[in-house]
């Protein structure tokens, strides 16, 4: 089963509206590969969907967060790459003295070492910079102050491990198994249930904290529509095979590997599209999948909005 990306824009409908650091099967050359190729689909949605004139032509600062961000260069390429083009979107309205200064927020579990991200900051860097701990799950920054919000790899994750797939008295008790991935519907369903929860507070903290029309970018792995959920990522479900099979032979404890499961679900674009439509705070401007041929059979796909 090939698994895809899916990078995906949105922006609020109205006037209000606009992870973690398991990064476990996406290396970085994975997710520079992913930032490449959703990069051509960023700079096509500023032009279109970000109106400098009404919305920012007088705006002294503009705000960019990355949310669940990754220690390394592809966090600073995937700024770069956004305050480039709206400079170049100032400049192509003739507004080249009306460009602002540019702010970014670094933003990730308190767990993130964000001293590290710090000294690796680019010298030649053309935007002031802060962190904000915290979880994406729920309201980071104050009301209607943010202009461009960006995740990469990180909306996959899941605030908590479904309460039901840990308990022996739970019909979705998932034991010797550490994911959904080949698991009955019962297990499937308490993942599906739990992610649900999350993006609508994803959604709902990010609408009160972008402005009216900004913009939100997500890249994030997925399957093709239609792909049965307990036969997404099959990888994982080998991994959990070896470590029942370290369980037989008495190198790790059975009940700890039944206690563990992976807080990640990996949803498919019409999945995803129907979670936002139901929001209601954003709409989607566009959804493409596409197929950079990258390793581990790994796609990409981009939703703008």
């Amino acid at each position: 089963m090939q698994i895809k990306q899916i990078t995906t824009f949105f922006h609020g409908n109205d006037e209000n509206g606009s992870g973690y650091n398991d990064r476990l099967y996406f290396s970085l050359l994975r997710h520079r590969t992913a930032t490449n190729a959703a990069k051509a689909i960023i700079d096509e949605e500023i032009v279109e969907n970000l109106n400098i004139k009404q919305l920012f032509s007088a705006l002294k600062t503009f705000r960019i967060a990355d949310l669940g961000c990754l220690v390394g260069p592809n966090t600073f390429i995937a700024m770069q790459n956004i305050i480039a083009v709206v400079e170049h979107k100032y400049r192509s309205e003739g507004l080249d003295s009306s460009i602002p200064k540019f702010q970014v927020f670094f933003s990730d579990q308190t767990s993130n070492d964000f001293n590290i991200l710090f000294t690796t900051l680019p010298l030649d860097r053309l935007y002031f910079v802060a962190s904000v701990p915290g979880s994406f799950h729920s309201r980071l920054f104050p009301e209607a102050s943010l202009h461009f919000v960006y995740l990469a790899y990180a909306l996959q994750c899941l605030s908590k491990v479904p309460k039901e797939v840990v308990d022996k008295n739970s019909p979705a008790w998932n034991k010797g198994k550490i994911h959904y991935s080949n698991a009955p519907n019962e297990v499937v369903e308490a993942y599906s249930t739990q992610f649900h929860k999350d993006i609508e507070d994803f959604l709902y903290a990010r609408s009160q904290e972008l402005v009216s029309r900004g913009l939100l970018a997500l890249i994030m792995p997925s399957f093709p529509n239609r792909t049965p959920l307990s036969q997404s990522f099959l990888p994982i479900h080998l991994l959990g095979s070896s470590l029942m099979d370290m369980a037989n032979r008495g190198l790790v404890n059975e009940a700890k590997v039944d206690s563990f499961n992976l807080p990640t679900y990996f949803a498919s674009p019409q999945e995803l599209e129907g979670l936002v439509e139901r929001n209601g705070c954003f709409s989607i401007k566009k959804i493409y999948l596409a197929d950079p041929s990258m390793k581990h059979n790994a796609q990409s796909c981009v939703r703008c909005t």
